[in-house]
């Protein structure tokens, strides 16, 4: 998943980052507000943290534009600001969620995971669910059957976003660009090998291939016992 973190904490930023790397986002970092909004609007993100303390420009200002054009991905807002009146002005704006400094990294990968579950219709689910497969996003696994199959980073974040998106026909370019940050070298042909080790482990039926056109997860139950 994309994740575009606006901060300008650079010793925040260097504890988060590994932590949502690790958690399986791919991240693009602006310390910025100025560069905020234009970044948003020229990247296809799936959420986004954002801070409200920015140089250059607060993050409301920020946020109301994004609402304001349309966007539609997911806001977390972090703040050093703990008042009512502050949070509800944050939630106006059209934040998604709200988490106030200090706290824990593992809350904010947490909340991540709820806010992206939410958006596809899944509330309170322990186990992201879609077509007949259970990933645990804590653990990097994927329950199949009475298995438990666990996977390597890139297929941790590939198998997401293809259950994030079940039935949907995914072009590589769209694909990488999820699965990258704007700084990693793009090779189309690797990610046709995560794609047949995802079906190594899962079943060649969970996840097609359209020709010319992209992948399309499908899952084992429109697929069949793989």
């Amino acid at each position: 998943m994309r994740l575009l973190l606006v901060e300008d904490s650079v010793a925040l930023v260097d504890e988060l980052l590994p932590r949502l790397k690790r958690g399986g986002y791919a991240v693009d970092w602006i310390a910025d507000g100025r560069d905020a909004g234009r970044k948003a609007s020229d990247e296809d993100y799936d959420i986004a943290v954002l801070d409200l303390g920015l140089p250059g420009r607060n993050g409301l200002d920020v946020l109301r534009e994004w609402r304001a054009a349309k966007l539609p991905l997911p806001v977390l807002v972090l703040t050093a600001r703990d008042t009512f009146a502050d949070r509800i002005e944050g939630l106006r704006a059209g934040a998604d969620d709200y988490l106030t400094k200090p706290f824990h990294p593992d809350e904010l990968l947490l909340r991540l995971q709820a806010l992206l579950r939410r958006q596809r219709g899944q509330v309170n689910q322990p186990q992201l669910l879609a077509g007949g497969l259970a990933l645990d996003e804590q653990r990097q696994s994927v329950q199949h059957g009475a298995t438990d199959v666990l996977l390597s980073g890139i297929e941790f974040r590939l198998l997401r976003y293809f259950m994030l998106h079940p039935g949907q026909v995914l072009s590589r370019g769209q694909l990488e660009q999820h699965l990258y940050d704007g700084e990693t070298e793009r090779d189309s042909n690797v990610l046709e090998v995560h794609v047949n080790r995802l079906r190594r482990k899962l079943g060649r039926d969970v996840i097609e291939t359209r020709r010319g056109q992209g992948y399309c997860y499908r899952g084992v139950d429109a697929g069949g016992k793989p």
